[in-house]
């Protein structure tokens, strides 16, 4: 099977959308089987699009004092870095058996990843991986929500008011 069909709900039933949607149903589906049907909400390209100018335009304006650390490298560690601090994360934790094998094995994982996070406590390692926010990977709600986090934590950490960068890069796009 090959990507969604467009469906219409007539209040009683789901019908293709128009011709094209029926001469497509007609090629997958077998009159009278079952099928699961999903609600897929496809999120706005535009959204998508103003979200990486306005990163892009966070970390153009990042403050001197944040410079040469890891996630001032580019746009794309800084964003990585931020869905990291507001949660949109997978963490991978390791106990080693002493505080110093732990910071051999930081050392090992750190360059594994330029856009991951890892953290040293006592004898614990602990690795945090940006979650995707590609649109297969992220539907439109935990994009929209991961988005606003992401943003609202770049203007604390360039040190506006919320909600600066977002309308910076709607009025540059």
């Amino acid at each position: 099977m090959s990507g969604p069909v467009l469906l219409t709900w007539n209040g009683e039933a789901f019908e293709p959308a128009n011709r094209h949607w029926a001469r497509e149903c007609d090629k997958r589906f077998v009159v009278g089987e079952f099928y699961t049907l999903a609600e897929h909400n496809d999120r706005s390209i535009n959204s998508h699009r103003h979200y990486f100018a306005a990163v892009n335009d966070a970390w153009r304006n990042l403050p001197e004092q944040y410079s040469g650390l890891p996630f001032a490298e580019s746009a794309e560690h800084l964003r990585a870095y931020a869905l990291i601090r507001t949660g949109y994360c997978d963490a991978h934790t390791i106990v080693c058996s002493t505080k110093a094998e732990a910071m051999r094995l930081a050392a090992f994982i750190r360059p594994i990843d330029a856009f991951s996070v890892v953290d040293v406590k006592e004898a614990t390692v602990t690795r945090y991986v940006a979650k995707s926010q590609s649109m297969k990977a992220m539907g439109k709600q935990d994009f929209q929500e991961s988005k606003t986090a992401v943003l609202d934590f770049l203007d604390d950490l360039i040190g506006v008011e919320r909600g600066t960068t977002q309308r910076n890069a709607g009025a540059a796009a």
